[in-house]
């Protein structure tokens, strides 16, 4: 049974790394003592080595234990038998072609169907639509394709910003980028606002946290999501 959680960040404002989601990973996790970490996305550039770290201190509260999938040989292997599995944010261009370069994507996309525990924060959670074509991150390398594990049947676009009519910024908004996807595929895309995120329970899935989202869908008026909103 599919279980897993696709948060908007990994750090909301004034809170340590992971610590709004705490409570949910114990759920999430439960029974489940080790946990393979997926540093592919390397945010900022950093090591996959600090960035396991962060997550082996972090993960400690709850009492789990962390292993990066880059200390096995075998990355197929390491996700066949792992527990549960955390994919962290950064470049999503980056953790996707990375994914691609190891032939991994099927596999995981396969044990998260099965029922693997599962947990993606920013570019983790964009791997988790139908593309990733709807990530808010500059492509700085070209992964062989833009088809992502597609456990959800819509596209996700983390740190999703409403517009704000004060600002003296010309550039274009999420929502104009989202209608720019929109001239040119056909998939539902979930705005999700940082601190929120889709908790996937079997056939279910649900918004959750601590914000509204916003959906977009071609050629139909964008609209809000309340808290608690089923979203298949």
């Amino acid at each position: 049974m599919l279980n897993a959680i696709l948060a908007s960040t990994s750090t909301v404002h004034g809170s340590d790394f992971l610590e709004y989601l705490l409570p949910e990973l114990k759920e999430l996790f439960k029974d489940k003592q080790n946990i393979l970490f997926i540093p592919y996305a390397r945010p900022g550039g950093i090591s996959y080595n600090e960035y396991t770290n962060n997550v082996k201190m972090t993960l400690a509260k709850i009492n789990k234990s962390v292993s990066g999938i880059h200390e096995f040989d075998d990355p197929v292997n390491a996700i066949d038998q792992a527990e549960g599995i955390f994919v962290g944010g950064g470049n999503t261009f980056v953790l996707t072609k990375t994914l691609y370069d190891f032939d991994i994507v099927n596999r995981l996309k396969d044990v998260i169907l099965n029922g693997t525990p599962y947990l993606g924060t920013s570019a983790g959670s964009n791997i988790g639509g139908q593309t990733i074509g709807t990530t808010n991150d500059m492509p700085i390398v070209y992964p062989p394709s833009f088809k992502a594990l597609g456990i959800v049947p819509f596209n996700i676009n983390p740190h999703y910003l409403d517009p704000d009519p004060s600002s003296t910024h010309m550039g274009e908004t999420r929502e104009t980028r989202i209608n720019e996807f929109h001239e040119f595929n056909d998939i539902p895309v979930i705005g999700l606002r940082e601190g929120s995120f889709i908790r996937l329970k079997g056939l279910k899935a649900t918004l959750k946290g601590r914000k509204r989202a916003r959906l977009f869908r071609k050629g139909i008026e964008p609209i809000e999501l309340e808290v608690n909103t089923s979203l298949v």
